[in-house]
């Protein structure tokens, strides 16, 4: 392939790697040392980690809780543009701004759709098991470039905004990787054969309604825990889903995961452990109460809970 996917997981590790050099030569940070090293130890990963042994890139994950934990990763100062400013850039560049936003999807689209099979001297154009998302890194450096074309700005401007993000993120910005492999530990530790145990054993699951619930309620249970509705799902599913809904009741398999599914994006709305759903926005809008966006999802997600075990009982 000529565009592959681990080309945008070494230019993510080089904007951390800068990030963690801004940060350590930044004398006026609060917490520089600590907070350099969680971002390097970040970095790592993107850079070399496919050379590293499995038990030193453990060893860095645990130090990057370590540090998390213990209040280590803090945030500097960062110099703002005046208000009077931003405003007139802002004016001057009117519905200009939403060019580079919008090429990140069009480009995205225009990759995983009409350049998927596209090949060069026999060569894949595009890395094929990943496509979607060396489409979107594409249609980031596209939006970068536009970006400094219409503000008249550098790419050095660039990173010291990609600092500023990141610190204002700060450790909730490595979330979605953690809950990703707390899924795969899940599953590999045989959590859905003891979570049909559990279920089997001291709930009566002679009703199909009992059933239908402790499955849709189990998967907002566990993707509130786990953050991510994918690891609930095979630990549910294959908990109750299929040995009792489908092997008990005769039910429907494609009803019962979507169904599942829809419940686990339930819980997703409830949960500070999404991070890039809940926690990201509220810390780029800079919202006083970091747990705005979920107390505003709440109700939806209970309303379609209730929703999810009524349709489950009669289409299943």
């Amino acid at each position: 392939m000529i565009i592959s996917i681990q080309y945008l997981y070494w230019l993510a590790g080089i904007l951390l790697l800068i990030t963690a050099g801004m940060i350590l030569f930044d004398r006026t940070h609060p917490k520089r040392w600590s907070t350099a090293l969680f971002w390097l130890l970040f970095a790592i990963p993107f850079l070399i980690g496919e050379r590293l042994p499995s038990v030193v890139i453990g060893a860095g994950v645990v130090m990057m809780a370590l540090i998390a934990g213990l209040g280590g990763v803090g945030r500097g100062k960062h110099a703002e543009l005046h208000e009077k400013a931003s405003r007139a850039s802002a004016g001057r560049l009117g519905h200009k701004l939403f060019i580079p936003a919008l090429a990140i999807p069009l480009t995205t689209v225009i990759g995983s759709v009409l350049l998927k099979h596209t090949e060069i001297g026999g060569v894949p154009l595009l890395d094929p098991k990943n496509t979607t998302f060396v489409s979107l890194g594409i249609g980031c450096l596209i939006a970068l470039g536009l970006a400094c074309w219409l503000t008249r700005d550098t790419p050095v401007q660039a990173l010291r905004e990609s600092r500023r993000l990141t610190e204002a993120l700060g450790w909730a910005m490595v979330l979605p990787q953690m809950l990703a492999m707390l899924g795969l530990l899940f599953n590999e530790a045989g959590v859905g054969t003891a979570v049909a145990h559990v279920t089997t054993t001291y709930i009566n699951l002679d009703f199909k309604l009992v059933a239908v619930m402790v499955y849709v309620l189990g998967m907002a249970l566990f993707t509130v825990i786990m953050g991510n509705g994918f690891a609930a799902f095979p630990v549910m599913t294959g908990g109750v889903g299929v040995p009792v809904l489908v092997g008990i009741y005769g039910g429907n398999p494609a009803v019962m995961a979507a169904i599942g599914m829809f419940s686990g994006y339930c819980g997703t709305l409830m949960t500070p452990m999404a991070a890039n759903f809940n926690i990201v926005p509220a810390a780029l809008l800079e919202l006083p109460d970091k747990n705005a966006v979920i107390k505003a999802q709440l109700p939806t997600a209970l309303m379609m809970l209730v929703v999810n075990i009524v349709l489950l009982y009669l289409l299943m």
